[in-house]
């Protein structure tokens, strides 16, 4: 049954359905933490964006190291479990913390920005692990339908909570999201299991990485693929914030109705991952093996720079929504699980040090720097067609780095030509 939605072989069935279900307890695990968040928001304990985004991204500076060292230390099947292991008890800290009522305010801000490093270091690590299990042939074709259990989860939690808040209680709530983290644990321990026993990865694949602390960075300054890799994932976070500004100042032009926003923006947001959760299980794998990564990479950049233009010539709330939703599909039913797939021809050490940088510091890095900066053009007097096309050029820079990384992967994956035999010699000339 499952061949129906993948290419998978009978040797893989089982790990793909653990990283399914791994992905799957993430995700839903984060969206449910998510609606709790943004009622501390919506109470007015959490102000400022700009300081939110600037202390998200100290935080990352901070938790970047750590992890390098971590890793280097211990292997996989330890550390990735201890990890989540670690963030669980954060959760159970939070749970008593706002159970009691205590600092209410300092809790809510703190929690805020835990949540926002917690849901890109996660799923960092869970990529890394992913791109460390199966090799890129296999990655080309079950990474997309492995990224559906992420978007079946950002789809079960919202519906659980929308069920349980009332009747449970949203501070309750995160003991179901402390139990999904355990489980995530436990499919970390299945897939380590499985690479040994039947992916016959040695023990070197399987121990600790090695190398400094600071290793990530120094091989993204020093290797201009992961360095495009980099500029590919900032180019994605600067043209989301510049995306998510123009949201809000249209949303705030709709008027005062708070709820008919949010159930609006709610709705878009369901059928957004319901049409990217089609299109990861029947096309994602599918045009990743025909067309190549450069059709699943350049999709999202394209579709970002037309959206501008549209939200540039008529900057009104139905364009913004269809933007909106066919760009979140493209990325991520396409962009993301191809640009996962990069990950598999580099080393392991660029694999968890140099990805978890590019994905948390890098990503967060660019968007406290795009927040300041749109707020700079605004000030200027640019308006919402001059701020759309300010992010075009930005979304033709994403669309080349994109191409080029696609280029680079496809060198990487030709077969070396075998040296051409040697002529015969001849006894005689063998004399000579």
């Amino acid at each position: 049954m499952l061949r129906r939605f993948v290419d998978v072989r009978d040797e893989e069935v089982g790990a793909v359905r653990w990283s399914f279900l791994y992905f799957f307890t993430l995700m839903c695990g984060y969206a449910i933490l998510r609606p709790i968040r943004n009622e501390m928001g919506t109470a007015g304990s959490v102000k400022g964006l700009d300081w939110l985004f600037t202390a998200t991204f100290l935080v990352m500076l901070a938790a970047v190291p750590a992890f390098s060292a971590l890793v280097s230390r211990w292997p996989r099947r330890v550390v990735i479990p201890r990890i989540y292991r670690f963030f669980l008890l954060n959760l159970l800290g939070f749970f008593v913390l706002l159970k009691l009522g205590v600092a209410r305010e300092t809790v809510a801000r703190v929690f805020y920005v835990w949540l926002s490093v917690y849901n890109l270091f996660v799923v960092s690590i869970f990529w890394s692990f992913m791109a460390d299990v199966f090799a890129s042939g296999q990655s080309k074709r079950l990474f997309g339908f492995i990224a559906a259990g992420g978007t079946t989860g950002m789809l079960v939690g919202p519906f659980l909570v929308g069920r349980l808040a009332e009747p449970v209680g949203p501070v309750n709530l995160i003991l179901i999201s402390v139990v999904l983290l355990e489980v995530s644990a436990q499919c970390v321990r299945r897939l380590s299991g499985w690479a040994q026993d039947v992916q016959q990865q040695p023990a070197a694949a399987q121990g600790p990485v090695g190398g400094g602390v600071l290793a990530g960075l120094r091989l993204i300054v020093t290797s201009p693929f992961l360095l495009a890799l980099g500029l590919q994932v900032l180019l994605y976070a600067a043209t989301s914030t510049f995306l998510y500004f123009q949201e809000v100042r249209l949303v705030a032009a709709l008027g005062n109705d708070a709820a008919s926003r949010t159930a609006l923006f709610g709705d878009i947001d369901f059928y957004v991952q319901l049409a990217t959760l089609g299109l990861q299980t029947l096309v994602t794998g599918r045009v990743i093996s025909w067309l190549g990564l450069g059709a699943g990479l350049a999709v999202a950049p394209v579709v970002t720079g037309l959206g501008f233009l549209g939200l540039a010539a008529m900057p009104v709330l139905t364009v913004l929504i269809l933007f909106k939703a066919v760009r979140g599909a493209s990325h991520y039913a396409l962009e993301r699980p191809s640009r996962e797939v990069l990950f598999t021809t580099v080393d392991r050490e660029a694999r968890y040090k140099s990805k978890s940088f590019i994905d948390t510091v890098v990503y967060r890095g660019s968007d406290t720097v795009s927040a300041w900066l749109q707020g700079g053009l605004a000030k200027l007097g640019l308006g919402m067609t001059g701020l759309s096309l300010a992010a075009v050029p930005l979304a033709g820079l994403w669309l080349g780095v994109s191409l080029y990384l696609a280029r680079h992967q496809r060198r990487q994956a030709e077969p070396v030509p075998a040296a051409a035999p040697e002529a015969p010699v001849s006894e005689e000339v063998a004399a000579r």
